[in-house]
C-alpha cells in the first residue's frame, strides 16, 4: 500500500514538473509585445493576445502548487518509509576518551608467483 501511494505521488510530481516547464516554455516574455507592434508575426497567439497570459500564467501557478504538494508529500513518504534508527554511523566504534585505537594491521602480501618483480616496489 504505502509504495503504491509513493508511486503514484512520484508519478503525479514528475509529470506536474514536466508540465511547469512546459507551461514557462510557451508563455512569452514581456518584451515580445515590442516585436509585435513592428511585424515580426509574435503577436498571434492561441488563446488571443490578453488571454493567453491569464490563462498560462494561472496554469502554471496550479502545478507549481501541486509540484510544491507532492515534494512534500514525497519528503515526508520517504521519512516514512525508512526506520528511524537506520544511519551508516550506527556500526561506528567510538574509543572512550584518552583510549587510542590501533592502525588496522595490513597483511603483508604473498611472493608472486610468476617471479615478477612486484615483490621489490616499496610500500
Amino acid at each position: 500500500m504505502g509504495g503504491m501511494v509513493f508511486s503514484v505521488v512520484l508519478t503525479v510530481h514528475v509529470l506536474a514538473g514536466l508540465g511547469v516547464v512546459g507551461l514557462v516554455l510557451m508563455q512569452h516574455g514581456k518584451g515580445a509585445d515590442m516585436g509585435a507592434a513592428f511585424g515580426s508575426g509574435a503577436s498571434g497567439s492561441l488563446f488571443g493576445s490578453s488571454g493567453s497570459a491569464n490563462f498560462l500564467s494561472r496554469l502554471t501557478a496550479v502545478l507549481a502548487g501541486v509540484f510544491f504538494v507532492t515534494s512534500l508529500g514525497l519528503s515526508y513518504l520517504a521519512g516514512a518509509k525508512s526506520p528511524a534508527a537506520s544511519s551508516v554511523m550506527d556500526g561506528v566504534v567510538v574509543p572512550a576518551a584518552g583510549q587510542s585505537v590501533a592502525p588496522a594491521q595490513v597483511p603483508a602480501a604473498a611472493p608472486a608467483a610468476d617471479g615478477s618483480k612486484s615483490k621489490d616496489i616499496p610500500r
